[in-house]
């Protein structure tokens, strides 16, 4: 359990200041574009080609903010395998935290009362839950299932490509919940790959889970970097936590049969409820304040 629990925080850390180096990455490039009388290539819609998108992934800041995301998925999986799923990705939900404090001193991001009220609502309910959680359940999915959790990433991404199309400058938010979703479904992946313990490797390579892992984790990636491009990184990782934490968290209770505390689980409901609301107040309010407060060289550049 405490294992599980330390993957967890180390994932946490990493993916959140990882938010803030790709943010930084991003913004740089598309500033560089202006700087050299350029501007960021977007569709039709207003939104970042994927000629815009590769070129802010290149950038320093961006890249080594990939290696941290590496290392906080290594923690995610042990993390995932080894203590319940709403625990686990909750605990990593914790990012925004850690995205918002290292984004005042990075970014120059600005923080209200509101905010702050918002995110410790986030650390509060997350709290809650460390103390109300159970036991990892030990239900496995049929392998039928396994081709579901296949096809279920891949209709999601092809879906969040295309409404992205459709929304353009003004799929931040949208970009980021998909990330979330896609990321949240290969935690599940992770959760009941096969061939793992003991390590098979052809067992692990045949088993659909480990491309839904591949699939969902490289999706989710694209689209949350469009999602850095369009919004503010406070919004980006909110909307990615709601997605990232409420897909795996009731698969684990509803399909594998991760429990709370006996007679806590009504406090473990209300716990999540608030760390998604928390996350969710933090997006709306990042959002706003984006609009509001935007560089006009960034705006020229990213809309």
């Amino acid at each position: 359990m405490l294992i599980g629990v330390a993957a967890a925080v180390l994932a946490c850390v990493g993916y959140g200041a990882a938010s803030v180096l790709q943010a930084y990455g991003t913004r740089s490039s598309a500033t560089g574009a202006s700087g050299r009388g350029k501007s960021v290539a977007v569709t039709a819609t207003g939104g970042p080609t994927l000629g815009a998108t590769i070129g802010a992934a290149l950038t320093p800041a961006f890249i080594a903010g990939t290696v941290l995301d590496v290392v906080a998925l290594a923690g995610s999986v042990v993390s995932a395998r080894l203590i319940p799923l709403f625990l686990s990705q909750t605990i990593i939900s914790a990012d925004l935290v850690v995205t918002a404090v290292l984004g005042v001193a990075v970014l120059g991001v600005r923080l209200y009362t509101r905010d702050w009220v918002a995110i410790v609502t986030v650390v509060v309910s997350l709290c809650v839950l460390g103390v109300a959680a159970g036991h990892r359940g030990e239900a496995t999915l049929e392998p039928a299932a396994h081709w579901g959790l296949l096809s279920a990433p891949v209709l999601i991404l092809l879906g969040g490509v295309g409404l992205i199309r459709l929304l353009g400058a003004r799929a931040a938010v949208a970009a980021g919940l998909i990330a979330g979703v896609l990321w949240g479904a290969m935690a599940v992946a992770v959760r009941v790959l096969d061939g793992v313990d003991p390590l098979r490797l052809g067992i692990l390579l045949a088993d659909p889970a480990f491309w839904t892992i591949v699939i969902a984790g490289l999706g989710g990636f694209y689209l949350f970097t469009v999602a850095l491009q369009l919004g503010s990184v406070n919004g980006a990782a909110a909307t990615l936590v709601v997605g990232d934490t409420v897909v795996p968290g009731i698969t684990g209770v509803v399909l594998l049969g991760d429990t709370a505390e006996r007679g806590l689980g009504w406090l473990v409901a209300v716990a999540f409820v608030s760390a998604v609301v928390g996350a969710v107040a933090v997006a709306v309010f990042g959002a706003a304040t984006t609009r509001v407060q935007r560089n006009p060289a960034w705006v020229s550049a990213t809309v």
